[in-house]
């Protein structure tokens, strides 16, 4: 986190005191004055990523004090002559929108700090002591709620500043500046909702329990991964516990749907999807995959949960950067390096009985919650981790009760498949041979959108290549076999893949061709969405590239393409028209 802040400012301090000269001759003191208080915020905030936790009050007193006297220098009347001037008065004027953002800046992370924000100040208690960090962060909220709306406000006035000011040097800062602030809102904002539910989520006001599922990426399944182990997390009396962790074949098929999504998804997904834990999750839409897991719990155990938490060995790697190694029981030791490579590839090879990998990889699981539990993680590599952890969607979280569902639903780690309108396309994998060879998936979405076109659309194209990159050598039976039609003789590590492409809301398509000639493609509805789809074979290392060229709505909504957690990180490239499209 304190190297983020460091960002925020840093970057694009140094090009400001160099456009502090702006144009012919302004080289006065009180000009020299602000670049040099500037660069001293810029020093300051440096000084902030080398140090301990302690020292933290004091570095961001320094940066608020220069920031401040930048702010003073720029304020007065003076300055306000000069930016009125020609030539020189839009410099001027975006100097001073930048020397306020510096401030209001150093103000904001000033106030979080003193507020003693868990995970931010170096304050924090172990998840062991859960009541006392409860307390912490229920304490926090208000304050970071506060932050995040003070930046959207200095966001709002730094756009108002001149953005061509004829120094290349001072247009870039402003840019730069403006971006940070952006992304620093964004976590400040997803803090504030983690601050708002935690508490209450984690036991802070009564006893809650989730069932909490670890996907296998390396058979994929809409939400990421197949569910292959999973157990009951148990938050209450300031304490934290894991329960019951279980291969996925301990929760039975039941002989009635677990849930109700609507008849969009029976028709896509079949009645499987709300009653077999293997098909649970096909969706992307997280909630749907949640609700059939709790439904399905409560009808084995009559016992009623309180939402769903869901990682994969990518988020347990990531984890792992956290609280270090873990010693398994019988001696073996699990990295943030090697866990990804134990539990999605090199178990298959190692244990030749499907029950005891299960076992081995519900050991680690078992080992890494409890580490967790335990650890006290360093505040400056926390917000990092997590950021990533939530970003990429390698922890998503769904809450029975209402208020929560409708916070955690704006924000990454609810994993929520949005209906809004805009620009949209998201590549979703799932494994129909029921072999493990998801592992060595390549993909890549190149988003290409055209200029506005006639009636209201644009011509955009989607060019979607997958590539089944298996090794050449012999892999376990159990990676490579073929569930899906087993009587039929099929090359060793071939696949076959359910592929589909989720356009935007109002979307058509006008053409589609796998490997540059045409093909035929199934056309669906998923929240909105229209869903375009087709079964891929894949030879061993064979690559096969789908292209759709599609009328969509114009809209000037920045494009949005997710992309779904696998074990390979997608390509993605999005290409738009120089001259935009508005509505």
């Amino acid at each position: 986190m304190r190297s983020r802040k460091r960002r925020l400012l840093v970057i694009g301090l140094p090009a400001l005191g160099l456009g502090l000269t702006l144009a012919g001759g302004w080289t006065a003191y009180r000009g020299l004055s602000v670049r040099d208080h500037l660069e001293a915020t810029r020093t300051a905030l440096l000084r902030l990523s080398a140090g301990d936790p302690a020292s933290l009050g004091e570095g961001l007193a320094d940066a608020q004090w220069h920031a401040a006297e930048a702010r003073r220098l720029t304020g007065g009347l003076d300055w306000s002559l000069i930016a009125h001037a020609p030539v020189v008065g839009d410099g001027a004027t975006t100097v001073r929108g930048l020397a306020e953002a510096a401030a209001e800046l150093t103000d904001v992370l000033a106030g979080v700090h003193r507020a003693g924000a868990p995970f931010i100040t170096g304050n924090a208690p172990s998840l062991g002591n859960l009541r006392r960090l409860l307390a912490g962060i229920d304490a926090a909220a208000p304050v970071l709620d506060d932050a995040a709306s003070r930046l959207a406000t200095v966001r709002s006035s730094l756009a108002e500043t001149p953005a061509s000011t004829g120094l290349d040097v001072l247009d870039g800062a402003r840019g730069t500046a403006l971006r940070e602030v952006d992304r620093l809102r964004g976590w400040l904002g997803d803090a504030a909702t983690a601050a708002a539910l935690l508490p209450p989520m984690l036991g802070h006001d009564g006893p809650r329990r989730y069932f909490l599922a670890f996907q296998t990426n390396a058979e994929a399944r809409g939400t990421g991964g197949l569910v292959g182990a999973f157990g009951i997390l148990k938050a209450g009396r300031g304490r934290l516990a894991i329960e019951r962790l279980s291969p996925n074949n301990d929760l039975p098929e039941s002989s009635h749907p677990a849930a109700d999504n609507g008849q969009e998804f029976r028709s896509r997904y079949g009645p499987g999807a709300t009653s077999t834990l293997s098909v649970s999750n096909l969706s992307p839409h997280f909630p749907y995959a949640a609700t059939t897991w709790t439904g399905l719990w409560e009808r084995q155990t009559g016992q009623r949960l309180d939402g769903a938490i869901a990682t994969d060995p990518i988020g347990l790697a990531y984890l792992l950067e956290l609280i270090g190694p873990v010693r398994l029981p019988g001696g073996e030791t699990v990295t943030a390096g090697n866990v990804v490579d134990l539990t999605e590839r090199a178990a298959y090879a190692r244990y030749q009985d499907p029950g005891e990998r299960k076992r081995f990889l519900i050991q680690i699981a078992g080992a890494v919650s409890e580490a967790l539990i335990r650890s006290r993680p360093e505040p400056a590599r926390l917000l990092p981790v997590l950021s990533r952890l939530v970003g990429e969607r390698r922890i998503q979280i769904w809450s029975r009760w209402d208020a929560e569902e409708q916070r955690l639903a704006t924000a990454p780690v609810g994993g929520v498949l949005p209906e809004q309108p805009g620009p949209f396309a998201g590549l979703v994998i799932n494994n129909s041979a029921g072999s493990k060879l998801d592992y060595y998936l390549e993909r890549s979405v190149t988003y290409n959108l055209g200029g506005c076109g006639s009636g209201g659309l644009r011509s955009t194209r989607v060019r979607i290549r997958l590539a089944n990159d298996v090794p050449q050598g012999r892999l376990p039976t159990y990676v490579t076999d073929r569930l899906d039609s087993p009587e039929r003789p099929h090359t060793v590590g071939s696949n076959l893949l359910w592929v589909s492409l989720y356009a935007g809301v109002g979307t058509r398509v006008s053409a589609a061709r796998l490997d540059g000639h045409p093909t035929g493609i199934i056309t669906e509805v998923e929240r909105s969405h229209p869903v375009y789809s087709t079964l891929l074979e894949f030879a061993p290392r064979q690559s096969r590239t789908l292209e759709f060229d599609l009328l969509e709505p114009s809209s000037a909504a920045a494009p949005v393409v997710p992309v779904q957690p696998l074990v390979r990180p997608q390509h993605t490239q999005i290409i738009q028209d120089r001259q935009g499209c508005a509505p």
